[in-house]
């Protein structure tokens, strides 16, 4: 059985269930040839297209779509401190994806745990930094503002927050969160509400509610797949 890599990847993977997803062969629905369109992948047209992409995709290059979405990319980027090989980072890259996210950083180590990003990282500018420091120093030379997502006291609720358009949305370890020298360098924190026992939420879910936060304050919603 093929995994979470295969670039077509298996039905079960994207859907939970047995069913095709995608599209089969070009030849299978259209009478007429496919169109002279160099956006196109002749082995996808010849062979159907089940990945894990919007259907307005469908039978396209993967350096199609990377160009096309480079077009309509937003102003904010995603990082997350990778100082313990977090499996996190994955869902952060696909909701990053799924918001259209800039690019995703990873502060720390340089390998992490792909499995959760679902094959989306092909689509996904990604940058790796050393450390914090090395991250901030890129943000500062962009005119990029660091905001920091963390429970802590003196954070300002996300839910009232006004952020940044050109922004660095910063995420921690599961656990201890956005490390001290972060937290000193940005220029806002935010927490985000919670309301049950436990002292903190998932990364994945902190960083999916959070760009959403910004989506809902800045992304041009009619342009929405």
């Amino acid at each position: 059985m093929t995994g979470p890599d295969d670039p077509v990847g298996p039905t079960e993977w994207v859907t939970g269930t047995s069913e095709p997803v995608g599209v089969g062969p070009w030849s299978d629905t259209h009478d007429e040839p496919p169109p002279a369109d160099d956006r196109l992948d002749p082995e996808l047209l010849a062979e159907g297209d089940r990945r894990n992409v919007v259907d307005a995709y469908r039978y396209w290059r993967r350096e199609a779509i990377v160009a096309d979405l480079d077009t309509r990319r937003h102003g904010f980027h995603v990082a997350i401190e990778n100082f313990a090989h977090d499996a996190n980072i994955g869902t952060v890259v696909r909701t990053a994806n799924a918001f259209g996210a800039a690019a995703v950083h990873i502060v720390g180590r340089r390998r992490w745990n792909r499995r959760g990003a679902m094959v989306t990282d092909r689509y996904q500018h990604l940058e790796h930094h050393a450390d914090i420091a090395a991250l901030l120093a890129w943000a500062r030379d962009r005119d990029l503002r660091v905001v920091a997502v963390d429970n802590t006291p003196g954070a300002v609720r996300l839910e009232t927050a006004d952020l940044p358009h050109d922004c660095v949305l910063l995420f921690g370890q599961e656990g201890p969160g956005v490390s001290d020298e972060a937290h000193t360098a940005a220029d806002l924190t935010v927490s985000i509400a919670q309301f049950g026992s436990t002292r903190s939420i998932n990364a994945g879910v902190a960083a999916g509610i959070a760009m959403h936060a910004w989506i809902r304050q800045h992304a041009d919603l009619g342009r929405s797949w």
